[in-house]
């Protein structure tokens, strides 16, 4: 008997499910993959324009990410990973773009708010269902396909590509996800595959340098209208984390720096700039998406007990095991130079003489620096079909364009 019956609400998000990337994982690779199936998907939500707020859209990239026969001992490889999401995300801007489709959290009618989750399994090995699936978090954020099935549910429609491996990849999810919701065969898409070229045989995830996890992790942004390019700094960011076991002692950390709105007041568009409460709790809502793990999914409403406190929002995820600070900053530096016990700070290519700054700070204050993890900028390299829309893409999704954009649409 299935534990819930699907609503064809608007409000529910939808899922696309991803096979592995090609190997080499190079940007005109993963766009031939990739670009097709995101781009049939995106299209069809925004001619849908349902719900107020515009379209969720989950695209699951299933992928053995992971090294590590136990559980606790998880790893994972964060230069490749970084890389290959933010080629994702470049794809996706540019495809937003190319369709004019707003891309940022609460667009309203005709947006599609994508976010991307990596999901740990091998479509070569065998799938063991002879247990039910659970929720079965490691030592990182990224969860398995089990855990997957578990806790995000239910969905509106779920899409596929039309190709081998996209067919082998729902076949293992739905058998994973049988009980879990029962779903109509028009919630079943099949989109098109796109081409995946592989040259030679995979290169196991085990042979790339695996990347230490820190307890807490840093990071600052303005977090304006939040658009794929935060959600590219966000995700990397989490995915440094080294998840506690539940009845560990003390939770890891992500700080999150959002600037104070009294910095923000001589931005452009100043006037269309979401207030501080507003960017935090976007942004732990997007956090959610990665971090929550619940049996119940998205069915008794999706998210974390926030509290507020001197500041800053507080949100506890995973049974404690994971803390978020959203926290105010009214300088360059932030927490950086207040809390003396953090590990490592993620940082942008645009923000990289931020991240040698805030390392100088602390060593005039006798403390130890910082390890400092660069995460890719968006761009449209490797893009096969140029336009003027693709050319000029990374400006659309900046948070100065979209203001600008809300500014002009009420004129």
């Amino acid at each position: 008997m299935a534990r819930q019956n699907a609503t064809m609400g608007d409000d529910l998000p939808s899922l696309l499910l991803l096979p592995p990337p090609p190997h080499p994982a190079t940007r005109p690779a993963l766009n031939a993959a990739y670009e097709p199936p995101l781009k049939a998907v995106i299209s069809k939500l925004k001619n849908e324009k349902g719900g107020k707020d515009g379209a969720v859209l989950i695209a699951a990239l299933v992928s053995p990410v992971l090294t590590g026969t136990s559980v606790r001992q998880k790893s994972l490889s964060w230069p490749n990973t970084q890389s290959i999401l933010a080629d994702l995300y470049s794809i996706i801007s540019v495809i937003c773009a190319q369709l004019s489709v707003a891309t940022d959290i609460h667009a309203g009618p005709g947006s599609v708010d994508v976010r991307i989750v990596l999901v740990d399994y091998d479509l070569a090995r065998p799938l063991v269902t002879d247990s039910k699936p659970a929720i079965e978090p490691n030592n990182t954020v990224v969860v398995d396909l089990a855990t997957f099935a578990s806790a995000y549910h239910p969905w509106k429609y779920i899409f596929h590509p039309n190709n081998e491996p996209g067919y082998q990849l729902l076949s293992a999810y739905l058998k994973l996800f049988e009980g879990v919701q029962t779903l109509k065969q028009s919630q079943l898409i099949v989109v098109d595959g796109g081409l995946s070229v592989s040259i030679g045989p995979p290169v196991p995830a085990q042979s790339s340098t695996q990347t230490s996890p820190h307890s807490i992790v840093c990071l600052g942004g303005t977090f304006d209208h939040l658009h794929p390019g935060h959600k590219l700094l966000l995700t990397a960011a989490v995915l440094l984390l080294k998840v506690p076991e539940k009845d560990a002692s003390q939770p890891c950390q992500f700080i999150i720096g959002i600037t104070g709105d009294e910095l923000l007041k001589r931005k452009k568009y100043a006037e269309w700039v979401q207030p501080w409460d507003e960017r935090a709790t976007n942004t732990l809502k997007f956090l959610t998406t990665i971090l929550e793990l619940s049996k119940d999914g998205w069915k008794k409403g999706r998210g974390p007990q926030v509290t507020k406190d001197n500041d800053e929002f507080v949100a506890l995820f995973r049974d404690g095991t994971i803390k978020v600070r959203c926290v105010v900053i009214q300088d360059a530096y932030g927490p950086t130079i207040t809390t003396e016990n953090m590990d490592a700070l993620v940082v942008s290519g645009e923000t990289r003489s931020g991240g040698h700054a805030v390392n100088e700070r602390r060593k005039e204050l006798g403390w130890h620096p910082l390890e400092i993890f660069e995460v890719d900028v968006l761009d449209a390299e490797g893009i096969v079909h140029r336009s003027a829309e693709t050319r000029d893409f990374a400006t659309k999704i900046s948070s100065t364009a979209i203001r600008k954009q809300k500014a002009e649409s009420r004129t």
